[in-house]
């Protein structure tokens, strides 16, 4: 079955419909896949944490693709991971410079009280989805080198201020991993994966905690960045290196 007939027979079966536009059917139908957005772009946050690298983003924390992160994160809508990652491939490998060196992805930690409850690490999830679709245009790995210290309260309602202080210290990187990946990949450019940046303090605190042990961050990547960031095309990395771009990965998929 396909088209309308097949998506009808799922919401029969499934009781599913699109997030994007309600039809039912998929979680995210072909329409509303092809409307997602293909540009990412530099979205500092503001203020900007002191020192965070260059963040990007591949769409704005709104409409479809809020309610895509907010599926799979809380919902455990785990077909999601495919799309999402997707856009999360974008805002890693757009103009990254290559430079012969592996790429590595460092997820962003949560709180395992988090994960207990969702019954998933929906951002290892991510990393690891968007590590296999970069495979054809880069050697990529995942390395969870990030951990959360105890105490962590949850980020939600909290101000930029707030959430500064309540991440201040909160990472750190048990030293077998940062073992294996001194062994395996010595030189390697780190990207450090989220599925929102808000105000940019949970990246900064990963960054930190990476940086304390001797590994430096190329770029923090997102799938989405809350409002009022950088717009969409008004910047972006340049260096001296080749560069990947969208027109690398492969067409968006909906969810099957």
């Amino acid at each position: 079955m396909s088209g309308g007939v097949g998506d009808g027979a799922r919401d029969l079966l499934l009781g599913s419909h699109c997030l994007g536009c309600s039809v039912p059917g998929r979680l995210l139908c072909r329409a509303c896949a092809a409307d997602l957005p293909r540009t990412p772009y530099v979205a500092w946050p503001t203020p900007v944490p002191p020192g965070l690298v260059e963040p990007w983003a591949a769409a704005p924390y709104s409409a479809t693709v809020r309610a895509l992160v907010v599926g799979l994160k809380e919902h455990r809508l785990l077909a999601l991971v495919r799309p999402l990652a997707h856009l999360l491939a974008l805002a890693v490998a757009t103009d990254l410079p290559v430079s012969g060196h592996p790429v590595v992805l460092v997820p962003v930690p949560s709180r395992r009280s988090s994960v207990r409850a969702r019954g998933h690490d929906h951002t290892t999830a991510l990393a690891e989805r968007t590590a296999r679709l970069l495979r054809p245009v880069l050697d990529i790995r995942v390395a969870r080198l990030l951990r959360l210290r105890s105490g962590v309260a949850d980020q939600a309602g909290l101000d930029a201020a707030a959430r500064g202080a309540n991440l201040a210290g909160s990472m750190h990187c048990p030293s077998p991993g940062v073992h294996r990946l001194a062994t395996h990949t010595p030189r390697a450019t780190v990207v450090v994966c989220d599925d929102v940046l808000t105000t940019g303090s949970t990246a900064r605190e990963a960054q930190r905690a990476l940086e304390a042990v001797g590994v430096p961050v190329a770029r923090v990547a997102a799938v989405a960045a809350t409002p009022l960031r950088a717009a969409p095309g008004s910047g972006g990395w340049t260096g001296l290196h080749s560069r990947l771009s969208a027109d690398h990965l492969p067409p968006l998929p909906g969810n099957d």
